[in-house]
């Protein structure tokens, strides 16, 4: 009896019910860093405003962002990328509510950050133990949806197979209904499944309740989507339509609306709206901390390069970047100015022998790197991203390796996920170009921050650094 359970019904409870937890954990944290700050819990009338209006922002600035769609279906990192944005606008509107009331002295910015940074890994880890009790619950055959599948091809087949292989997201096929003139054929593993369309299928969806329909192209040019549709007017269901892109090469595809009209964007950027402002802010700060932090070894090395050769301290040098758009990229010169004035642009290999004493050394420890830190702050480049290549070179790349292009849909980075994986200097440019695109596909600003703690041992001294 328990197995046939389904939760469905109690799905705003459990909407009210995590809001709750949200508000009481935010509330706890916050008193747990002015306990930190300050040694006491003492609130004063300032401090108890400030929590209020915090209170009263939480769940409509979580709500905007989506962090109270359902679970199912969502990995934990796409709701980690969903929440950080939304804590980060949180602390935006906050931030401005306090210069604009000219109340922002009244309170530790220490309190603030330490506030808001414990907050979202405890209600990040209440969302963790939130996703694992459903999981189970799923896997034991528990809050489970009733599904119908309309519409026979190739991506029924698949369909079928990822739900089998993945029962604790909580979907279960009911039937998978063809067109009206479908003959069964050949066997195959779900022709079992496969009937023709029932004459009253509303009826047979309130009769089976039945929780989702899920639609595909049909194969037979009587029966369109827009029938079917028509047809499940009078049912309470949820309908959604599985577009025949199986086999095409997506890149950070999502579903927008353009002009009223739903499409699919199959190649888009992950850097538009929210999240391209939470990276710019990811960048110059931490860019700024970084200069400030790095500026006596900055200034040594601008020292030792001076007075090592003839010549500026960097080198400006053009690269594509964000949307194929050329920029200056700053380094610290390691070669004599008039290097490439008969080569012209050379591939840099191991034992370059083109290269200065002090700017060999440069090179192999990546030191040369540092001043793009300025193009950072500048908006040129970012922190995290695919290693920008010469104008020359980009033309002669995207010739030969597939979807080379795409790497430019984000802007251009200091380091990135193929260089601290190994893949830099004289190695494949395809597996390059395929962390490239791992990175785009799955960017999130966690993801950034591992990359960038991973470079700290892994992308300075390397043996393909050169």
């Amino acid at each position: 009896m328990l197995s046939k359970i389904n939760f469905q019904t109690h799905s705003t409870l459990l909407s009210i019910f995590v809001k709750f937890i949200d508000i009481l954990l935010y509330v706890t944290v916050a008193l747990l860093a002015l306990q930190q700050q300050f040694g006491f819990l003492y609130l004063t009338s300032f401090y108890q405003i400030a929590l209020l209006v915090a209170v009263l922002l939480l769940v409509p600035v979580f709500s905007f962002f989506g962090v109270y769609k359902p679970l199912r279906g969502r990995s934990l990192n796409a709701y980690f990328h969903t929440l950080l944005p939304a804590f980060v606008a949180l602390m935006v509107v906050l931030a401005a509510i306090a210069f604009i009331t000219k109340t922002g002295v009244f309170f530790s910015r220490a309190w603030f950050l330490y506030w808001h940074l414990y907050a979202v890994l405890i209600l990040f880890g209440f969302r963790i133990l939130l996703w694992q009790a459903l999981k189970l619950m799923r896997k034991h055959g528990l809050n489970h949806k009733r599904v119908v599948v309309i519409g026979w091809n190739d991506l029924t087949n698949e369909l079928v197979k990822r739900v089998k292989n993945a029962v604790w997201v909580g979907f279960d096929i009911v039937a998978i209904f063809a067109h009206k003139n479908f003959v069964k054929g050949k066997k195959n593993s779900i022709t079992a499944l496969v009937e023709k369309i029932p004459e009253n299928l509303s009826q047979y969806i309130d009769d089976e309740n039945i929780n989702e329909v899920w639609m595909l192209n049909l194969s037979d040019k009587d029966d369109s989507l827009q029938e079917v549709v028509k047809s499940l007017r009078h049912s309470v269901v949820t309908i959604r339509y599985f577009p025949p892109v199986l086999g095409l090469d997506l890149f950070n595809h999502s579903v927008s609306e353009v002009l009223g009209l739903p499409v699919i964007n199959i190649i888009s950027s992950p850097m538009t709206g929210v999240n391209r402002l939470v990276k710019a802010i990811e960048d110059r700060i931490l860019s700024f901390v970084i200069l400030l932090m790095i500026s006596p070894v900055f200034l040594s090395i601008a020292l030792l390069v001076k007075l090592s050769s003839k010549g500026s301290v960097f080198y400006r040098q053009k690269r594509v970047g964000w949307n194929g758009k050329k920029f200056e990229m700053l380094k610290f010169r390691s070669m004599p100015v008039d290097a490439e004035a008969k080569t012209g642009a050379v591939w840099a290999k191991e034992n370059d022998n083109r290269a200065t004493k002090v700017g060999a050394f440069l090179r192999k420890t990546s030191l040369d790197e540092l001043p793009q830190f300025i193009n950072v702050l500048k908006g040129d480049m970012s922190i995290v991203g695919p290693r920008p290549e010469r104008p020359v070179f980009v033309a002669e790349f995207k010739e030969k390796i597939p979807y080379y292009m795409q790497k430019h849909l984000v802007k251009a980075g200091i380091t990135g996920w193929a260089q601290i994986n190994g893949w830099r200097g004289n190695t494949s440019l395809e597996k390059r170009v395929e962390y490239d695109l791992y990175y785009i596909n799955h960017w999130s600003i966690w993801f950034d921050l591992k990359i960038i703690f991973l470079t700290v041992f892994k992308g300075f001294v390397h043996k393909n650094a050169y």
